[in-house]
């Protein structure tokens, strides 16, 4: 008991001292961002409490969900002169169960909670009235840990919905954890679609291929080098990636690994840093960015939470993971960072979205705002 009692204790405190001081939005120093040469970052929106997955609509309209575990909030931010900043946020939605994911489709709003997923119809008539939901399939499991969701339309029309696992490794004996799903709009249908997944809070598809990529968070407590978080190609419904046997390429769990072999699964993608949180990630299909940007992947890494300190945190950054054209992972570099200074973060970058006008914005529950990205050369 005194054993366990310390190691919450530890990693309390290295919790907090990951997330580090709490600035006012006038006070965050964006002036610390390292971008590549020609690109610009701003603040597009304040007061967007806790701001995670975002959602555009054809109008402009960026829906924000949250990871709130008392009020979780949904935010419809909207600038509506068009000159690159917000002029308007709004609570749509209060009193949700961690509400994270938010897709557009058809005019509504989905909303991922815990439990299930609900949807706003007529989301930009009446946004303003926090109208009630619709559900659209509330049969998901309560179980919180890792329970928070991403969620987004595919090409073929459904919408994907992934279910981490409720424990940092363990064999569930449900079925439907450590995957992620797919279901139709109405949420019938619903079946899973990739397994040996631990807690998948990011992915998109190929713009030409159409393939699905996703970002996975490795398991804890195995080291401050170890494992590696993962971005994943699932080409096909079927795939298994290994969790809780294999982590990464090729590392077998000291629990679950025994009798297993990494030839067994696929193998990601590219191995992302260890315990860097990679979540929100998206493939960039504007036309401001320069030509070696265009259809390659930009992810949020959030930053790690339960490294020694003297290994010191990762993550705290924007990456961008580029692709050669049979979609082979040629490089995996930092594209923003500077949010975590001398070992204390001031922001945590939590999920990416393009904009009509080839911009990109980044999200910050940390900071409780967004950033928009812009070449400018």
């Amino acid at each position: 008991m005194i054993s366990i009692y310390r190691s919450v204790i530890r990693t309390f405190v290295i919790f907090i001292l990951a997330v580090g001081p709490a600035f006012a939005a006038a006070d965050l120093p964006l002036e610390s961002i390292k971008l590549p040469p020609g690109f610009k970052i701003e603040l597009y929106a304040t007061k967007v409490f806790n701001a995670r997955q975002m959602a555009l609509s054809p109008n402009g309209t960026v829906f924000v969900g949250s990871r709130e575990n008392g009020d979780g909030r949904v935010h419809a931010v909207v600038d509506k002169d068009k000159d690159g900043k917000a002029d308007e946020v709004t609570v749509i939605a209060k009193k949700l169960v961690q509400p994270s994911g938010v897709a557009f489709h058809d005019g509504a709003l989905y909303v991922a909670e815990i439990h299930r997923v609900i949807k706003f119809e007529n989301i930009e008539e009446t946004y303003a009235s926090q109208p009630a939901p619709v559900v659209v399939n509330d049969s998901y499991p309560d179980k919180t840990h890792h329970g928070w969701k991403f969620i987004a339309f595919g090409p073929d029309g459904k919408l994907y919905v992934p279910v981490g696992v409720p424990c940092n490794v363990c064999e569930p004996e449900d079925e439907i954890f450590g995957t992620i799903t797919r279901l139709d709009a109405d949420g019938s249908g619903r079946e899973i679609f990739a397994r040996g997944v631990r807690n998948s809070v990011g992915f998109d598809w190929h713009p030409v291929t159409k393939e699905l990529w996703f970002t996975d968070n490795g398991r804890d407590l195995m080291g401050d080098g170890v494992p590696p978080d993962e971005l994943n190609r699932a080409p096909k419904a079927g795939m298994h990636f290994g969790f809780p046997y294999i982590h990464g390429s090729a590392i077998p769990d000291p629990t679950f690994g025994k009798g297993h072999k990494p030839e067994e699964f696929t193998p990601p993608a590219q191995n992302l840093d260890p315990h860097v949180a990679a979540i929100g990630m998206r493939f960039y299909t504007g036309t401001a960015f320069p030509e070696e940007y265009r259809n390659q992947i930009f992810i949020a890494e959030h930053g790690s939470w339960n490294r020694t300190p003297q290994a010191g945190h990762t993550g705290f950054r924007v990456v961008c993971v580029k692709l050669d054209a049979d979609s082979n992972v040629v490089s995996y570099e930092p594209f923003a960072h500077g949010w975590l200074q001398n070992n204390k973060a001031w922001g945590r970058p939590a999920d990416v979205l393009n904009m009509p006008d080839g911009s990109m914005l980044v999200s910050d529950d940390a900071a409780n705002c967004i950033y928009r990205i812009r070449y400018t050369g």
